[in-house]
């Protein structure tokens, strides 16, 4: 029998707040993140985009590093959300466990503001190594006790979705009895200047599933769950918030960015989380879809929730209306946003939304809040068709 996979810990950062309590306030209040940029110095500053409220510098106050350490925005990021992870899971500091994260950008930042002194010498030996998303990983774990194992995703706008579906299979294999997973991104100046060349980002704040829709913002962020063996957890009388029941990766290779018009890819993640879960569609009461507010990408999502669930398609909302396109975070936030709705009873609003379009579903564009959620599938795809999807369950007891 499969070792059961349990949630006993998260920590999330984003545009709409640091931590567990100030995300739910700004989504039960309507309160998006997305705005003008205030730290990353750019020249494309009219671009709405969600950045976390906090500077490198107020980062670095927050969590007791030294001003003059160079620290990538993304491990600092990152370090916020695991800690306040392993604080909820109370995970003891001797025990072996292992971390996986997710970026992309990785030190970027780093790159792009000492790029002018990096040519050669002891500068350019000191900060590259800086530059690789697995430093960033490893400057995370450097934090904090226990971590005998780091591993590194990269899977693009899939990865923490990705590190999270590692990590569990760490657990489910009995590898390790704890994981910490999730998924960390900071916006760069070739991070924004990236997705403005491909001419996807919206001068306004995003629209996920709207006629009108004109594209992605943008954001920043980190999420993380603590995972854990269901026994493991309850021996140390952990509370459980959540299992994770199931989770499906698919890659449909349709295109370099675009994703495929019937939804291959989505339809195919989808449907293997729900497999491993032992449910069907008609067990899901919420998707958190990965909802970017591109023409593409919706229509697509679209496509694949219809194959999936026909006329009976659950309320959907993309809480990228309210953080931004997170990229390589965004499943790691997302599932902690999923988490969230399922202990406060809430779906969140999918911001932005005015006039149908006959290719993309209805969103829940109000939110609600009072409902019962058992069963949450959260959906993060990436650019080349890498798709995962993650079946988020509530906790109804021990097996």
């Amino acid at each position: 029998m499969a070792r059961r996979v349990v949630i006993t810990g998260a920590g999330i950062i984003s545009a709409i707040g640091v931590g567990k309590e100030a995300t739910v306030r700004s989504i039960l209040e309507r309160r998006s993140g997305i705005g003008r940029l205030r730290h990353l110095v750019t020249a494309h500053s009219d671009l709405p985009c969600g950045e976390a409220a906090l500077s490198d510098a107020g980062l670095k106050a927050l969590l007791g590093i030294p001003p003059e350490e160079v620290v990538a925005r993304t491990a600092l990021l990152g370090i916020v959300a695991v800690k306040e992870a392993i604080a909820q899971a109370g995970l003891p500091e001797d025990e072996a466990t292992a971390l996986v994260g997710g970026t992309t950008v990785g030190g970027m930042d780093i790159t792009e503001n000492h790029f002018g002194g990096m040519t050669s010498g002891d500068a350019f030996n000191a900060l590259i190594p800086l530059h690789t998303c697995g430093s960033s990983t490893d400057r995370i774990a450097g934090c904090f006790k226990g971590f005998t194992s780091v591993t590194t995703t990269s899977t693009a706008c899939s990865s923490a979705a990705n590190s999270i579906a590692l990590g569990a299979n760490l657990v489910r294999s009995g590898r390790f009895d704890s994981v910490v997973a999730g998924g960390s991104e900071c916006l760069t100046r070739y991070h924004l200047n990236g997705f403005n060349s491909l001419m996807i980002l919206d001068h306004e704040p995003c629209r996920p599933f709207d006629a009108g829709r004109a594209g992605l913002n943008l954001g920043e962020g980190a999420g993380f769950l603590v995972l854990e063996e269901e026994g493991h957890a309850l021996n140390r009388g952990a509370r459980i918030m959540g299992v994770l029941d199931g989770w499906g990766n698919a890659c449909d290779a349709y295109h370099q960015t675009a994703s495929s018009p019937d939804g291959e890819g989505a339809f195919l993640a989808m449907g293997k989380a729900l497999a491993m879960a032992g449910l069907g569609p008609g067990d899901v009461d919420y998707v958190n879809a990965h909802g970017t507010g591109t023409v593409n990408n919706d229509s697509s999502e679209s496509a694949a929730l219809r194959r999936l669930f026909g006329e009976a398609i659950p309320p959907v909302s993309s809480t990228k209306s309210f953080t931004g396109h997170t990229t390589s975070a965004s499943g790691g936030i997302e599932a902690v946003i999923c988490l969230l709705a399922m202990e406060n009873g809430f779906i969140p609003a999918n911001l932005g939304w005015e006039k149908p379009d006959g290719d993309c579903i209805v969103p829940e564009h109000e939110g609600k809040e009072g409902v019962s959620l058992s069963h949450v599938l959260c959906n993060s795809f990436a650019f080349g068709g890498n798709d995962s999807s993650l079946l988020l369950s509530k906790y109804e007891g021990h097996e």
